[in-house]
């Protein structure tokens, strides 16, 4: 019988929980945007990076090397500092009020900031 693999590294529920509710938070903000092109424009595109932030994460979780690990957070990393990126668009056009994303824009920074933490003590 072939012998059980087990994951050896791991993301912990309570940040995939976390990125989840990120994810549909984004989902909400984002159908909020206006129904013109510059707003489909921003909407797909954070749609896309937003979502991604956590479907990643899953992928990582789980990795059976560091290096798949590593690249799997990498992703969600890449992806978050990109969502923060349209939010500040958001910001800048005036396209919500501010009241409606600000929240999403702290979530962001702060994920971004405890992935940066997860990659660099997997190198240390």
């Amino acid at each position: 019988m072939p012998k059980k693999l087990e994951k050896k590294y791991s993301i912990s529920d309570e940040l995939k929980e976390r990125t989840y509710k990120f994810a549909i938070g984004i989902l909400e903000l984002a159908s909020m945007l206006p129904n013109t092109e510059e707003g489909r424009v921003i909407r797909r595109q954070l749609c896309k990076s937003g979502t991604s932030v956590g479907a990643n994460l899953e992928e990582a979780d789980g990795s059976l090397t560091l290096n798949d690990f590593v690249y799997r957070v990498d992703i969600s990393f890449k992806e978050s500092k990109e969502t923060k990126y349209w939010l500040k668009i958001i910001i800048d056009r005036k396209l919500l009020k501010k009241e409606l994303f600000f929240l999403h824009l702290n979530e962001c920074v702060e994920i971004i900031k405890i992935l940066s933490t997860i990659i660099y003590k997997c190198l240390k």
